[in-house]
């Protein structure tokens, strides 16, 4: 492999002088890398795509919207909100689906400095209850579905302004075309690089999500990393091929199928971010469904597909694929879960004009922290790549202690793109970042050349489909339940999702319950998808080591999935 040539190219890049320059700067108290020709705030990214007033940027169905028009809209909707109230460093909440109106309505509040804060829109009712109380929203824009879900509990409101998009407004909401007609030109706003951008919540290990605070300059840091991956692979593959790209053609427009929620690092700080500063066009699905996705595919000419590794699989391995004109495909993959290696083969040899490329990241690092694309990815199936450059990454033992390379151990991560905190909570911030160290939870082990090899995680959680399921919250969720004597959740393997919930249980005396029952229970209480597949009832008490801990390995290796219920 060229990895001599990928030395050279990624030294190019981020050396003096070179385009994705790398500085130490002070923030918090903390050394850290940071790109030195980044633009200070997301306000800067959003208003340089005006250069793009003609080009399609969000295609939903059968809707079209110009940058102009967007442009048009956001200023509008950017006026509304500060003649109601709303100044830089105030919040305000999205509850829905990826309509356009999330993406405009996320421009708009970040070009004046206010925090969005992403609403996970397959909350009920008591998560966006929980939500609402903790981020303190001034305005919340929400769709029909998550309308109905305010009506279960108004109180969760607290006095914020509600805004009903693409649905008839309840008494007290605002319509959402009073929003858009507001008109006039984007207001002129000086924003803090280190003030909140956004808000998402990520679920905690103690059942209660948490809001990890995004800034502008992690962002935009974040935005710099995806941006030198596509320049240094492109580099390097015009090195290697001795085919250098023709200095007077137009840089090629992505065009970028969306798949998985806006209120997600992947989607949006992944995602929208690259593709609007690009002047591509972002195709919006209502949900995931293989066979429409391969649709506009065909229609919209896309040349990117990103999404958790089950929508890859299920693109690639779908029985009409052969059918569909996939030729404007360039890459295909995604992150929110490690990909597997043979899916990496199935995607090089599947799609003839696409490579496979994955990314690795958390919330808590407003996107990326590796990225890793085309022969490296095909070289290296079980890597996730390197970290990018404005990181410094180790690998440290239980007591913090940085370990030999290649050796196993949790990866700390520093850099411009880790998270502020959480808001609100001190304590959990205080945990997970350490003079600046990101904690990520994740086991693994770098190699000589740098490349980072995930192992396990130390969290104790289920990745169910790119989506975090933390046990804690199942259980908590399941005790409610008058039967239960004892729960342990955990996960186990699946070929669709990568993890499903499962849950052992043991009722107490004298009472009954079904699978059925619990998970109905369940998803009553949290969201739907945390509800356990495989549950397993025992007639002994679930073992537990000295501290009174249960043991959850012995306990998964004692079960078979044939024997769940």
């Amino acid at each position: 492999m060229h990895y001599a040539e990928l030395n050279r190219a990624w030294d190019e890049l981020i050396g003096p002088g070179g385009p994705f320059e790398i500085e130490r700067i002070d923030l918090r108290g903390v050394s850290i890398k940071a790109f030195k020709h980044a633009p200070p705030t997301v306000r800067e990214v959003w208003l340089s795509t005006i250069q793009f007033a003609d080009r399609d940027y969000l295609v939903y169905q059968d809707e079209r919207i110009t940058y102009g028009e967007a442009h048009q809209r956001v200023a509008s909707i950017a006026n509304w909100l500060m003649a109601q109230g709303v100044e830089p460093g105030d919040r305000i909440a999205i509850a829905m689906r990826n309509y356009p109106e999330w993406m405009l309505i996320y421009w708009a509040a970040v070009s004046i400095g206010v925090a969005v804060v992403g609403m996970n829109a397959w909350w009920t009712a008591p998560e966006m209850a929980y939500g609402l109380s903790d981020s303190r929203p001034k305005v919340v824009f929400a769709d029909a579905e998550r309308l109905e879900r305010i009506a279960e509990q108004p109180d969760m409101l607290a006095g914020a302004k509600l805004v009903a998009v693409r649905a008839n407004p309840p008494a007290g909401a605002v319509a959402w075309r009073e929003v858009e007609a507001h008109g006039g030109e984007l207001p002129t706003v000086a924003v803090d690089p280190d003030a909140d951008a956004c808000i998402f919540y990520t679920s905690g290990t103690t059942g209660f999500p948490k809001g990890a605070q995004l800034t502008h300059r992690g962002c935009v840091s974040n935005l710099f990393n995806m941006v030198f991956a596509g320049q240094m692979n492109a580099l390097v593959t015009a090195r290697v091929t001795g085919v250098a790209p023709d200095p007077d053609a137009p840089p090629p427009i992505p065009v970028a199928l969306v798949t998985t929620p806006l209120f997600h690092v992947t989607a949006n700080n992944c995602g929208a971010y690259a593709v609007t500063a690009a002047g591509g066009k972002m195709v919006l699905m209502y949900r995931w469904d293989a066979t429409l996705a391969l649709q506009l595919i065909e229609q919209e000419r896309v040349s990117a597909v990103s999404g958790v590794p089950v929508m890859a699989r299920e693109l690639v391995t779908h029985p009409d694929f052969a059918k569909y004109d996939t030729s404007s495909l360039l890459s295909v993959g995604g992150g929110g879960a490690q990909i597997q290696p043979d899916l990496v083969a199935k995607i090089e040899e599947t799609v003839a004009t696409a490579r496979p490329n994955t990314g690795y990241g958390m919330t808590e690092t407003c996107g990326v922290i590796t990225s890793l694309s085309g022969d490296f990815f095909v070289d290296k199936p079980a890597s996730c790549g390197r970290a990018l450059p404005n990181f410094d990454a180790k690998v440290v033992d239980d007591e913090g202690n940085a370990l030999p390379t290649g050796e196993v151990g949790e990866l700390w991560v520093r850099g411009s793109s880790v998270i502020k905190g959480y808001i609100n909570r001190p304590d959990a911030t205080a945990e997970a970042i350490t003079d600046g160290w990101l904690h990520t939870g994740d086991v693994a082990r770098i190699d000589e050349e740098g490349f980072i090899f995930l192992v396990d995680r130390k969290k104790d959680m289920v990745l169910r489909g790119g989506e975090n399921v933390y046990c804690a919250e199942v259980e908590a969720a399941i005790y409610h339940h008058p039967a239960i004597a004892e729960a342990c959740v955990f996960g186990v393997p699946d070929q669709r999702l990568g993890e499903e919930v499962a849950a052992a249980i043991l009722l107490r005396e004298g009472h009954e319950a079904s699978a059925d029952d619990l998970r109905a229970f369940v998803a009553a209480r949290i969201a739907k998808h945390k509800a356990p597949r495989y549950i397993w009832f025992l007639s002994e008490n679930i073992p537990r080591n000295a501290s009174g801990k249960f043991l959850k390995k012995d306990l998964k290796a004692s079960l078979s999935l044939e024997a769940a219920a």
